[in-house]
């Protein structure tokens, strides 16, 4: 996953496999089957990776959205040395791999899952209450997987860390905001306080 992650799919190569694999050509084909195949277990291994984190962080979160926020401002701690490529994996596969091919439709799945997890999220803010009913889930699971994407190419620029931070809280604040004097609890004239406050 390091490997294609770093390298992308077509720089990668069977001496590269080989190195990362300790594993001479003959059992790499044997074991996989194909590059593409190998390349499609990576892909669910990072997909996995990112529902699992995102899962465990709305799960230990006191609300959806605050999950949601905590998820954008840990995107201001990204760092290279603790993960080959602050960069999404999906997207950079996304923009290497032709239009029209088989493994562009994989790649454009696991993307998908990720948007649609997010809009799980959404929905059960808005089941809780923290969104009003007309809240579409779907359009703002498109609006902050945008930001994720954004937030991952800036610190792949390597921006100032000050800057990023600032960045990452402010696309927070503003998921913050959804939920601002919205309650299904909230009596004529309270006032509810921002998500994350």
């Amino acid at each position: 996953m390091t490997l294609f992650w770093v390298k992308g799919y077509q720089a990668t190569s069977l001496k590269d496999l080989e190195d990362a694999l300790k594993m001479r050509p003959g059992s790499i084909y044997a074991a996989f089957q194909s590059k593409e195949a190998l390349f499609r277990a990576t892909l669910e291994r990072y997909s996995h990776r990112i529902a699992d984190e995102l899962g465990q962080l709305v799960a230990s979160a006191p609300s959806p959205l605050a999950a949601l926020q905590a998820h954008l401002e840990r995107l201001a701690e990204l760092d290279p040395c603790d993960r080959p490529s602050t960069a999404c994996m999906l997207v950079k596969s996304l923009l290497e791999i032709p239009q029209e091919t088989e493994l562009r439709a994989v790649v454009l799945e696991h993307l998908a899952r990720v948007e649609d997890q997010l809009a799980t999220v959404f929905q059960r803010a808005r089941d809780r209450g923290e969104l009003p009913p007309d809240a579409d889930p779907s359009r703002l699971a498109q609006r902050i997987q945008t930001y994720i994407f954004g937030l991952k190419i800036q610190a792949q620029r390597r921006t100032d860390p000050v800057q990023m931070q600032l960045l990452c809280a402010d696309l927070a604040e503003e998921i913050g905001r959804l939920g601002t004097g919205w309650s299904t609890r909230q009596a004529p004239g309270d006032t509810l306080p921002r998500i994350g406050s």
